[in-house]
This record gives structure tokens, sequence and C-alpha cells, in this order.
């Protein structure tokens, strides 16, 4: 059972969030929360690239998230917000995600949280920490969606998964999922493992996304891209302190620390890209 917030923790999100609506179990509420979440909290790997491992424990996320005004990753975006959800009333299921699985296959089963919900008997996919790709919650069934300037598919596999896929935009991507309660030892084993190993494309490089409502900004190490109805501008930061007034500016991070990454971001760009780039 999704653990509940308080009723004071429960008003803190909803202003974390600017979300001053009406609040019931029901459609209109998820459609609110779900796009006011994601334009609002960034998908970020901040903790990661400084070294730690981000907590799964539900106070230390939201102390994060809310208190803190941080962003997270899937575990903890989808972690808070389920919460919230569960508080509210609504029938939420935590799915076990497998990203790419397509390419890797049934091991990395659990490399990223995602939601069910249940309204009326319609199920509802509801995904806040996928790269902060997703606007709104999709209906779960098969079928296009289109939320500028993304598109994409959710679509059933003939091994009886779910694929969720973003076919067009800024990050292609894709998790495929069994519609069935998580693994949380998985979810656990798959958190703890791309927060702390050479290979996790977590830890080796920087990744902070958010949402807008016709747009996406994504910082990948030293480059940024901002993706507008009007097309798309990337550029590569170029000092510790332009990395810090663009977490600020861009994705709302106070996170003078994340000065501290330069050094590392510099490396991973010119292993990458030539020192030249």
């Amino acid at each position: 059972m999704t653990e509940k917030l308080s009723a004071q923790a429960l008003d803190a999100y909803l202003q974390r969030i600017g979300h001053a609506g009406p609040i019931g179990p029901d459609l209109a509420t998820l459609r609110a929360l779900h796009r006011a979440h994601v334009l609002t909290i960034p998908f970020e790997n901040l903790t990661v690239q400084l070294g730690e491992i981000p907590s799964m424990q539900p106070n230390a996320v939201f102390d994060k998230l809310v208190a803190g005004r941080r962003g997270g990753w899937c575990y903890e975006q989808n972690g808070l917000f389920g919460r919230a959800l569960a508080t509210l009333g609504f029938a939420v299921t935590r799915l076990a995600g497998g990203v790419m699985r397509e390419v890797t296959g049934e091991a990395f089963v659990g490399s990223h949280l995602a939601l069910k919900v249940v309204i009326d008997g319609q199920p509802w996919l509801a995904d806040v920490g996928f790269g902060a790709t997703q606007l709104e919650p999709l209906p779960l069934s098969e079928g296009r969606w289109q939320a500028a300037p993304m598109d994409g598919a959710i679509e059933q596999t003939d091994d009886g998964y779910w694929r969720m896929a973003i076919v067009n935009g800024p990050m292609p991507l894709s998790f495929g999922f069994r519609d069935a309660p998580a693994d949380e030892q998985r979810l656990q084993d798959l958190c703890a493992w791309q927060a702390t190993d050479s290979e996790s494309i977590f830890v080796q490089n920087l990744a902070v996304q958010l949402r807008r409502p016709e747009g996406h900004a994504m910082l990948r190490g030293k480059v940024l891209t901002e993706t507008a109805p009007g097309g798309t501008v990337t550029r590569e930061l170029a000092s510790a302190a332009d990395l810090t007034v663009t977490l600020r500016d861009v994705f709302g991070l106070d996170t003078p620390e994340a000065a501290a990454l330069w050094p590392k971001i510099e490396e991973r760009h010119a292993a990458l890209f030539g020192a030249t780039a």
C-alpha cells in the first residue's frame, strides 16, 4: 500500500507545484496535478553526480523535493506523486519499468518506476519521472499520443508487456512494463545500481530536464538543449558559474554545490566529443 501524506504535507506539496484548484479523486484533478508537477519539479541526478545514493524512503524524498525544492529521478518523483494521489483517494499501483527493454531485456526491469491510476474502471498511466517528457496521464490502452514537442505510442508486446515509447522529440526513448504491482526489492536494487555503478549513465553524465507547456529543456553534461514550438536551440555551457546559473534560471534549482562537478563534466564531454568540441 502506498504511504499517504499528512494534511500538512499534502498542502506543502500542492504549494510546491503551484496547484490551488479543486482536488478530488477524479480525472480533472489527476490531469491538473500531473501537469503542474512536471512543469515545476525537474528531473535531475545531481545527488548521484555528487557521489550519493538518492533515498527511496518516503520522508527523505519529501524533504528533498518539497522542503528542499530540489528535483529528482523516477523513484523519487513518482514515489512522491503516488503518495499525493493516494492521499486524495486515487487507486494507485506502482509499476516496474525497464528502460529500453527491447535492448536491455529483463535484467533492467525495475530501472524505472511509473504509476497506474484507475478512475471509474479506466486505467491511466501516470508518470512524472520519465525525463520530464509526459505532460499528462495517458490511457493505459494501445494508441498514439501527442503533447508538443513530444509524440509517441503505448502498445502491447507479444510477451505480455506494455511499451511506452517517445517516438519523436528531444529524447526518443521507451520503457516496458507489466500491468502488475512492482517488485519493490527490484526497484531498490536497480536504484542503487544506477546510482553507483560506473556503467550507469546517471553516474557517467549529469542529466537535468524540465517540461514546458509546449517545450522541453534538457541539460546533458555541459550541453543545454531547449525545444519550443519555433525550434530547438543548443549551446555548450562555458564554466562552473554558467552551470550554477543555468540550473537556477532554467531549471529552478538553487544548487551552488553543483559547481564542484564542472571538472568531471568537462572531462566527460572531452571523452565523448573531443577536447575542442
